[in-house]
């Protein structure tokens, strides 16, 4: 029996079509990937538009067309706050979204960008498969989100004019922190926060608005913020600002998937882990490279600073998010014990 358009939205499929293949017809399924990134190429631009990019011609290479994915960059389908509530409800199929930005929703998710409890790849990567990964993933499952593909970055601080380097500099600057959490401890240290997405950074440092912003390597060189600032603090030696930003899908739309889609889906995803990591790794080296170029100072943060950083984290944001439930004091300490 052909497949009707009628009968494959009443099935729940999202967006489907007709490819006809010689005297044959058969059904894809078309997924949406929002991000809030600049857009680009598979080859060329930010690396998490590339990743998406790579994954839809994975995807579509692998189901032999049954299944394709449509990437949207640049908050281009909705906007940026409101893409983690629309996987939840099967409004949107896909996004690649820093965790943090979901934890108004989960705060279980604010864990994604704890200051100074990340502090490198080797650390962030193991969380997969620790306890604290596994406990991660089932509280985003009981919310209606799948855990598709993990992404960690590394971040630095671009500053209009003078350098945020140690605690002690923070006085009188407005800071962009990216998380509630990392807005604590900067508030600790006597900074004014002020909380925007990254993807509006520029605008505000350009006003006035803010005087530092605190995100991740790639973005600091996608949203041109070299641009405006004098002073780079990398994050490439060492950091207390290590960011889970993965791609997660509709659990909604996904259990609407037959089995071998859906194990399609979640092999692709494990499998571009390693590009986002590299990815990332190399943008950590060339924010120096851009900022230097257009005259920044930059700095790399050492451990006996990164040190001073962790102990206002333990005091304000650590202990802020244990107390929120059992469910982020469990996490908190889970995620303590991967080394």
């Amino acid at each position: 029996m052909m497949l009707t358009r009628r009968a494959l939205v009443a099935g729940g499929l999202a967006a489907p079509a007709l490819l006809s293949l010689g005297s044959r017809a058969r059904a894809a399924t078309t997924l949406k990937i929002s991000h809030q990134f600049p857009g680009g190429t598979v080859d060329e631009g930010d690396f998490r538009d590339r990743m998406c990019r790579k994954f839809a011609a994975m995807l579509a290479e692998r189901s032999k067309g049954a299944l394709e994915l449509q990437v949207y960059p640049g908050s281009s389908l909705m906007k940026t706050n409101a893409q983690f509530g629309a996987i939840r409800k099967g409004a949107l199929d896909m996004t690649l979204y820093p965790s943090p930005y979901a934890g108004g929703e989960v705060p279980e998710m604010n864990i994604g960008l704890m200051p100074a409890l990340v502090t490198s790849y080797a650390q962030a990567t193991a969380w997969k498969a620790a306890p604290v990964g596994r406990k991660l993933t089932e509280i985003l499952d009981s919310k209606g989100v799948v855990v598709v593909s993990w992404v960690w970055q590394a971040g630095g601080v671009a500053s209009r004019e003078r350098p945020l380097y140690a605690p002690a500099d923070t006085k009188g600057l407005k800071v962009r922190g990216g998380s509630r959490e990392m807005d604590l401890m900067m508030k600790a240290a006597g900074a004014a926060t002020l909380s925007i997405p990254s993807n509006e950074s520029y605008a505000a440092m350009q006003t006035g608005a803010c005087d530092a912003v605190i995100t991740s390597s790639t973005s600091l060189i996608s949203f041109r913020l070299e641009e405006l600032s004098k002073s780079l603090t990398s994050g490439s030696q060492h950091t207390y600002w290590l960011m889970l930003e993965p791609i997660m899908m509709s659990k909604i739309v996904f259990e609407r998937l037959p089995k071998d889609q859906q194990d399609l889906i979640m092999a692709i995803g494990a499998e571009l882990e390693a590009f986002g990591q590299q990815g990332a790794k190399e943008d950590d080296t060339r924010v120096e490279q851009v900022f230097a170029k257009a005259g920044a100072k930059v700095q790399q943060l050492d451990e006996k600073t990164l040190g001073q950083w962790r102990d206002i984290a333990r005091d304000t944001a650590w202990k802020d998010f244990a107390g929120k439930s059992t469910s982020c004091a469990e996490l908190l300490k889970l995620a303590e014990q991967v080394s």
